[in-house]
């Protein structure tokens, strides 16, 4: 009966296996099929170095070249009041979270960032910022280079909720990296969820979050639940206070 009972059961695997790939892969090519369309040629661009920022894929829309916001707005739609200069932007305390003029969902968003020199503070109050997919959903930026806090709050936690595999941070003042690929929540017509969202995220080239699954949107010291959003909403920045730099942040939508 047991043999029958696992034979059942590694079958509906197998099966549910098989449904997977089926769904992921395109059956109506042949294998090596040399009339299957390309993909679109691009250039990669350029790693950045400490001294300059790298050059983003052809592709890519640059949402903060070093010179300029035009690209972000506070809340009610007035021009950035963060500081720009010398190729970054810099957080203005109390002057509010900045969100992209566009909006965005799946997505590879590639982010730069320095904590500030001299650190100051500790815990959650050295170099707190953070980066808010559709606005709701946040990768925390802290300082976190020998500076102890909450595990899910550290530098490169999904905030909240996951905490990283690896603490990768530099020093203050160096330039980081993270490098994420998000693909956002899907609701059907009665707002019920269908699809949770997923992160995967890179920590100065180290795989820190690894496709995982989010809970809902982020807040502090809780856990709501998911209520239904367009597929597409502003990225966000946030100020928390503390004088963190960006730089070089780029965004390639995925269909």
């Amino acid at each position: 009966m047991r043999r029958i009972l696992f034979a059942a059961i590694l079958a509906l695997l197998m099966a549910g296996a098989a449904a997977i790939c089926n769904a992921q892969v395109d059956t109506k090519w042949k294998i090596h099929d040399p009339n299957r369309p390309l993909p679109a040629v691009i250039d990669p661009g350029t790693s950045s170095t400490q001294d300059s920022p790298g050059r983003p894929p052809s592709d890519a829309v640059v949402l903060f070249d070093g010179k300029d916001l035009s690209r972000w707005a506070h809340q009610d739609g007035s021009a950035p009041k963060w500081k720009v200069g010398n190729g970054y932007a810099e957080v203005v305390a109390k002057t509010g979270y900045i969100y992209t003029r566009e909006a965005f969902g799946d997505c590879q968003l590639h982010v730069e960032f320095a904590e500030p020199v001299p650190p100051t503070g500790e815990s959650q109050e050295r170099g707190n910022s953070g980066v808010f997919l559709m606005g709701l959903y946040e990768i925390q930026v802290l300082d976190s280079y020998e500076n102890k806090t909450y595990a899910d709050g550290q530098a490169a936690a999904v905030y909240g909720q996951y905490p990283p595999l690896v603490n990768a941070s530099r020093p203050p003042g160096q330039w980081q990296t993270y490098d994420i690929v998000f693909h956002g929540p899907r609701f059907d017509k009665e707002g019920k969820l269908t699809r949770p969202a997923r992160v995967t995220v890179l920590h100065n080239g180290v795989l820190v979050q690894d496709n995982v699954e989010l809970s809902g949107p982020t807040a502090n010291g809780q856990r709501p639940p998911y209520a239904a959003h367009p597929e597409k909403l502003p990225l966000g920045l946030q100020d928390h206070g503390n004088p963190v730099r960006y730089r070089n942040i780029w965004i390639r939508e995925l269909k």
